[in-house]
């Protein structure tokens, strides 16, 4: 692994995107273990796309335009029922329900990986951005490509952790207002809104 993969790596994590909006608005909603759950779902959520790009799946997406416009599509169906449900949520937060209520891991994690799996431009951007730090006369080919997906991914996981761990800290202001919960709550249904139309004028 070159420093350029890993720097230009970190940079590329570290710039807020879905996954990260949607870690940090558990974290602040539902706390530290549920901004866990999100993080390691949006880690999962990648997968398929590195693998795409591994084994030249990737190649059909950057070159169908009803593949890219099928998953472009589920894609912006998600981020807007994710700001829907944020909209409509009308559940106050308060210390005592935040203990006694533990976040579920399951259904975090699974919402995190369908956020990312639903967004075709991941696999365009693996497609793209892994094959510059290929040497072929180093070595086998797939299994640089492989060990750059690992790295990526323990990127991910670590930023996105981070990310988690940041926003919690915010939290207890959070739990002492129902007006900044209210205000969160739809500043990030606008904002996956937001993405969704975004995402929907996406172009190949």
């Amino acid at each position: 692994m070159s420093v350029e993969f890993f720097i230009t790596s970190f940079i590329v994590v570290l710039i807020p995107g879905t996954g990260v909006i949607f870690t940090i608005s558990t974290a602040l909603m539902q706390g530290r273990r549920a901004s866990l759950y999100t993080a390691i779902g949006c880690t999962l959520g990648i997968v398929p796309h590195l693998l795409a790009t591994i084994f030249g799946l990737a190649t059909l997406m950057h070159t169908s335009a009803l593949a890219f416009t099928l998953l472009k599509y589920a894609g912006v169906l998600y981020l807007f029922y994710l700001a829907y449900a944020s909209w409509k949520d009308q559940s106050i937060l308060t210390p005592e329900r935040a203990a006694a209520c533990p976040p579920k891991g399951t259904a975090l994690v699974m919402k995190a990986i369908l956020l990312n799996i639903f967004n075709p431009k991941l696999t365009i951007f693996f497609l793209a951005f892994l094959p510059q730090f290929i040497h072929p006369e180093t070595g086998n080919a797939l299994m640089q490509l492989t060990q750059l997906s690992f790295i990526f991914m323990g990127l991910t996981l670590i930023v996105f952790v981070l990310y988690g761990l940041l926003a919690h800290q915010f939290r207890r202001i959070v739990l002492e207002s129902t007006r900044v919960q209210t205000w969160l709550k739809r500043s990030f249904a606008t904002v996956f809104a937001g993405l969704g139309v975004q995402l929907a004028f996406a172009q190949k």
